[in-house]
C-alpha cells in the first residue's frame, strides 16, 4: 500500500472522560474541547475511561471467535441481504473491497476486480428496527450469541448518549449545551459490526494476493473502534500527507474517528481522516500473519431528518460547503459504493 508509516502512537490523542459526568460540569467542557480538538486536528483519537466495562468487551471477543470458528456453511445460516444498504448479517471473506468517494459503476467494477478485503463480518443493528431486521443465525447454532450482541449494542449506544454526543456538543459550543447532537440520534441508525480478518502466509500480502482493508473514510457520524492486540490499523497523519501512523492498540482503551458525515455536518471543521489495516509483521510460525478480530460500532443521525450546517461551523468569511442532505440518502449513497 502507499504512503509511509511512522510508529509513533502519539500522534493520536488520548481523551479521559473519568470526569465527565453527566456532562454539566466544567470538567465536562474541557474534555469536550480536547475531543474537539483531535477531532479538528486528527480526526482521530484514544479514549480512555468510557464506562463500557472491559469484562463486557472481553465477552464480545469471545463470542465473536466462536461465532467466526463456525463452519461457512453455519454461519450462512445468517446471510447478509442481497442489498447492500442492509448492512446485516453475516458477509464471508472477500465479499467487500474498500473504496473512497468512488460512484462511478465502471470505476466501481474495476475496484471490486482487484485484490477484495481479506476479512469476513457480522453485522448487527439495533432490534425491532422497522426499516432493517437483523439477521441471526437460529439460537441452537451458537446459544446466547444473539442476547450478548444485542446488549454489547446497548452498552455502546449509552456512551454514546450520554458522553460521546454530549462531548462533542459542549466541545462545538452548540445551542443548548451538550443536548444539541443528541437530538439527532433518537432512531439509533447504528450499526455493530464484528470482524474477523483470517491468517495467512505472510509471502500472499507480500506480494499483494491479498490485503486486510485500504485507505478510506469511514461515511456516516463516527466510528467507537475495539481492537484485539494484534494491531494492524494505520492512521494517516498529519492528513493528506500520505504518511500513516500505527494506531497500536493501548490497553484500556478505545479507538474513535470522525465519519464523512460529520465532517460535511461541520463544515469540514472537523476531520474525516484516512485509515487502513495492513498485515503486521508474522509471528515467526512459519512465516504466517496472526489472524485479527475487531469490533466497530458506526453511529448515524436519525435517517429521515434533514441536516444543514451546524450552528457556529459557518459565517459571513466562512459560508457553507453543502447543501442539506438527509442522513439516510447519504449513508445510503456510500454504502452501495462499498459493498460488491
Amino acid at each position: 500500500m502507499p504512503g509511509t508509516v511512522s510508529l509513533q502512537p502519539t500522534a493520536i490523542p488520548i481523551i479521559d472522560f473519568a470526569y465527565f459526568g453527566d456532562g454539566t460540569s466544567p470538567e465536562a467542557t474541557e474534555i469536550g474541547k480536547q475531543l474537539v480538538k483531535a477531532c479538528q486536528e486528527v480526526g482521530f483519537a484514544y479514549f480512555r475511561n468510557t464506562g463500557i466495562p472491559q469484562a463486557e468487551v472481553d465477552c464480545m471477543f469471545e463470542w465473536s471467535r466462536r461465532l467466526f470458528s463456525l463452519p461457512i456453511e453455519t454461519k450462512l445460516l445468517a446471510p447478509h441481504p442481497k442489498e447492500g444498504w442492509k448492512n446485516r448479517g453475516y458477509s464471508g471473506v472477500g465479499r467487500e473491497q474498500a473504496s473512497q468517494m468512488v460512484f462511478d459503476p465502471t470505476q466501481l467494477a474495476a475496484i471490486r476486480k482487484q485484490t477484495p478485503d481479506f476479512k469476513e463480518s457480522f453485522d448487527i443493528g439495533r432490534n425491532n428496527c422497522p426499516l432493517i431486521s437483523n439477521v441471526w443465525l437460529p439460537e441452537q447454532v451458537l446459544p446466547g450469541f444473539r442476547d450478548a450482541a444485542s446488549t454489547f449494542f446497548d452498552t455502546c449506544h449509552r456512551f454514546e448518549i450520554e458522553k460521546l454526543l454530549p462531548a462533542l456538543s459542549l466541545g462545538l459550543e452548540l445551542p443548548g449545551g451538550g443536548e444539541f447532537l443528541g437530538k439527532y440520534h433518537q432512531e439509533v441508525e447504528n450499526q455493530l459490526r464484528l470482524l474477523h480478518y483470517p491468517a495467512a502466509p505472510a509471502e500472499v500480502f507480500a506480494r499483494g494476493e491479498k490485503g486486510r482493508v485500504g485507505a478510506h473514510t469511514d461515511y456516516a457520524l463516527g466510528t467507537i473502534l475495539f481492537q484485539d492486540d494484534v494491531g494492524g490499523l494505520e492512521v494517516e497523519s498529519p492528513r493528506g500527507s500520505g504518511n500513516f501512523v500505527a494506531a497500536s492498540p493501548i490497553p484500556g482503551t478505545v479507538v474513535f474517528n470522525i465519519g464523512d458525515f460529520l465532517m460535511r455536518w461541520s463544515n469540514d471543521t472537523l476531520k474525516s481522516t484516512l485509515h487502513r489495516v495492513c498485515a503486521p509483521p508474522n509471528d515467526g510460525k512459519l512465516g504466517m500473519i496472526k489472524e485479527r478480530f475487531s469490533i466497530p460500532y458506526f453511529m448515524s443521525p436519525d435517517r429521515d431528518l434533514l441536516v444543514d450546517c451546524l450552528p457556529g461551523c459557518w459565517d459571513e468569511d466562512t459560508p457553507k460547503k453543502y447543501e442539506p442532505v438527509t442522513a439516510g440518502a447519504y449513508v445510503d449513497m456510500r454504502i452501495n459504493a462499498t459493498y460488491s
